[in-house]
């Protein structure tokens, strides 16, 4: 026989288990909180810490999400008419220990439990962000979290470029730039954040120009000057996350030590000829810079781009590599590269990986070693001891 909504509500609530909101605030963590609202419900409140997938989408996207089906789940709606159905269906999908939360978020804020007002996108930035926020890992809340974000980019030129445009791609909401360089016409040939146009204007500003127009939503905050130990602590200080595109050893020496001691971690890539090098040195500690080189090479050991040449695609891919890195680690996805050393070889189309160790012996990051007395230097050695 053909049923109405309030008895299919009714048998549906038979079949599954309710919990009421203050025995749920009473049991602590260990469930994870299913919010299967709309999204414009969602924005107005929610439950502190809860998943929120919209019941349309529970089915489709709950695997994924909460691939352990013995997890403890409580689902909540509104009244708690659509959580008790979310409820049956996860039962059929396998999930062993789902609760429905009776009453629903009314019922919850009606007893005085704390919720609390998600950043939710704006509905231009749900469209421009859609295919990060279809990935789970990623979902509304990451994509909130990077345009919370702050990355700084040491250098404008061959890596800085395309790791600032997929980065302002990706919506990190906001890039600060170091250069003190202009455009060059012989950068153009990969130097792809600038153009023929802007030849003789400060790198940074011509960068902006750029990202800007990529991304609306992205704050640029340019800082015309060459990082020295004269600012570089300010400079560093506002930012989560340090991009190292420097193309001298003296700069990235210095990244290196100040990074160390504010606690950023540093996603640090070097390009030659056909040969590019990537790792990133953790906020907490070794490997670090100084670990993989103890001390620069002598200058004929290490001729910069204008005096050696580069592949113009080669900044390109490890720039890439870098924005990668650095959207994982503002994420907090993945295995970043700490401690390991990636190599890529463009010419044999090859990439290898060396294990990075950290040094005990290290003036930065190795034994006993104090942060807070780390000095920051614009001489490569004046951290040893």
């Amino acid at each position: 026989m053909p049923q109405t909504f309030a008895e299919l509500l009714r048998d549906v609530k038979g079949r599954i288990r309710e919990v009421d909101p203050p025995a749920l605030a009473g049991e602590g963590p260990g469930a994870l909180i299913l919010d299967v609202r709309e999204p414009d419900e969602y924005g107005q409140g929610a439950i502190p810490g809860a998943l929120h997938i919209p019941r349309g989408l529970l089915e489709s996207k709950v695997e994924q999400a909460v691939p352990a089906r013995d997890q403890a789940v409580v689902v909540y709606c509104a009244g708690g008419a659509r959580s008790a159905l979310a409820a049956r269906s996860l039962a059929e999908l396998g999930y062993a220990n789902v609760r429905s939360l009776a009453g629903g978020f009314t019922a919850w804020k009606r007893a005085g439990l704390p919720w609390e007002q998600p950043a939710v996108l704006r509905d231009d930035q749900a469209q421009r962000y859609s295919r990060h926020t279809l990935i789970p890992e990623i979902g509304t809340a990451g994509q909130v979290k990077l345009l919370a974000s702050r990355v700084l980019l040491v250098g404008a030129g061959g890596l800085g470029s395309p790791a600032s445009m997929y980065l302002a791609a990706a919506g990190v909401g906001t890039l600060g730039l170091v250069d003190d360089d202009t455009v060059d016409a012989s950068n153009l040939q990969r130097q792809i954040v600038h153009g023929t146009d802007r030849i003789g204007m400060p790198k940074v500003e011509s960068a902006a120009q750029t990202l800007r127009r990529l991304n609306p939503d992205v704050r640029v905050e340019t800082h015309r000057t060459r990082l020295t130990a004269a600012n570089a602590r300010e400079l560093c200080a506002s930012y989560d996350l340090i991009i190292d595109g420097a193309d001298n050893f003296a700069a990235r020496y210095l990244v290196n030590d100040v990074a160390l001691a504010l606690g950023k971690p540093v996603v640090h890539a070097s390009v030659f000829r056909f040969e590019g090098q990537l790792t990133v040195f953790p906020a907490t500690g070794g490997p670090c810079y100084r670990c993989l080189f103890a001390e620069p090479p002598p200058p004929e050991q290490a001729p910069s781009c204008a005096e050696a040449g580069v592949l113009g695609v080669l900044p390109g891919v490890m720039g890439v590599l870098q924005a990668t890195e650095a959207v994982k680690l503002l994420l907090g996805l993945g295995t970043s590269l700490v401690g390991r050393l990636l190599v890529y070889d463009a010419l044999d189309m090859r990439f290898r990986e060396l294990k990075l160790r950290r040094d005990p012996k290290c003036p930065t990051c190795g034994d006993g070693v104090d942060r807070n007395s780390i000095p920051i230097s614009d001489d490569c050695y004046a951290c040893r001891r």
